[in-house]
């Protein structure tokens, strides 16, 4: 008889945390904070398996996204020719790391993964668009695969943990930072981004991945070729604010996944293996205060403290100040105080 009522209340705590996950996928409410009671074990991860052929072409493309961009920046270095007009290559460097980097952290993670605030459709669209040119894969996607991973961070189901399986330390940190790139179980868009799939706005930008793909390739180029007036010096600025530039984005975004899983400080309760890494806080644009994110991942800002700078929410309030963003959500002090370790 108690093992039949068990039963029954892990069915019942299952059935709630499905409906929660249904009804707002955003706030990822069974694995950060979720009331007593309703965990993620009762969960199975929702995936769909790839067919062979569509497997190829991933793990192809995947190939492509992990290996193109060091071989440009070891061109970019290696190479005499490159390291003329360092002045022009860096600024254009500069404005397109910030540009996709922040499409990545203000955009696809605080804005369509997580709903942190709201902003006009042209701002929703420019998000997007700047995003997709860091080349992490269309929107709807990274942000199934994102809350799939809050719904079971550190857990059987996380798409990207580093402290999951047999294998040692080392595989596990590689899989974390890009190894699950090539696994054979991807995210269910339907299960967890059923809202952007709604959202015209996201659906055509996702829709036309390949086009910001040229463009974040096409722009450093067409800079390099305006502002140096020749062909070696769009090459050249294609290396270092093109290839090089999206290494940068990528392995600092990566560094999320794997070193803020492993490495790191704690001061929030949380239900994972999150921390908060000092030294990524500017590279990643605020993103590295991973522990405070897992604590409250609605919030819009990730350092809470004066002396955890966080750039994407400087932007967002920037444009909160402009009244291009509303609805800025932020755990008040209460709250902040419950989750201390």
């Amino acid at each position: 008889m108690l093992g039949l009522v068990s039963s029954m209340q892990a069915t019942a705590r299952e059935l709630v945390a499905e409906v929660a996950l249904d009804a707002h996928p955003e706030n990822a409410l069974v694995a950060d904070d979720a009331p007593a009671g309703v965990g993620t074990r009762s969960l199975r991860p929702q995936v769909r398996r790839a067919t062979r052929s569509a497997l190829r072409t991933d793990r192809i493309l995947a190939g492509l996204v992990v290996t193109v961009p060091p071989l440009g920046l070891l061109a970019a270095i290696a190479w005499p020719g490159a390291h003329e007009g360092l002045v022009r290559n860096g600024i254009v460097f500069a404005v397109l790391y910030l540009f996709t980097g922040f499409g990545i952290t203000a955009g696809f993670h605080r804005l369509f993964t997580h709903k942190s605030f709201e902003v006009p459709r042209l701002v929703r669209a420019t998000f997007a668009i700047a995003g997709s040119m860091a080349l992490q894969g269309p929107v709807i996607r990274w942000v199934a695969d994102h809350r799939r991973h809050h719904v079971f961070s550190d857990k059987e189901g996380d798409p990207h943990s580093p402290v999951l399986g047999t294998k040692n330390a080392v595989s596990r940190f590689f899989h974390s930072h890009m190894g699950w790139f090539f696994q054979a179980d991807k995210s269910l868009p339907s299960r967890y981004a059923k809202d952007l799939m709604g959202d015209p706005v996201v659906r055509w930008v996702d829709k036309n991945y390949a086009w910001w793909m040229v463009l974040t390739l096409g722009i450093p180029f067409a800079a390099g070729f305006a502002l140096g007036g020749s062909l070696h010096a769009a090459f050249v600025t294609f290396l270092w604010a093109g290839l090089a530039r999206i290494f940068f984005v990528h392995h600092v975004t990566w560094c999320i996944n794997s070193v803020c899983h492993v490495f790191g400080t704690r001061r929030y309760q949380s239900r994972d293996e999150s921390s908060n890494v000092l030294w990524l806080a500017l590279p990643s644009l605020g993103e590295s205060w991973h522990n405070n994110h897992h604590a409250f991942p609605t919030s819009a800002t990730h350092g809470f403290d004066r002396f955890q700078p966080d750039p994407s929410s400087w932007l967002i309030h920037g444009l909160g100040k402009l009244g291009l963003a509303s609805k800025i959500q932020m755990p008040n002090e209460r709250d902040r105080a419950r989750r201390l370790i």
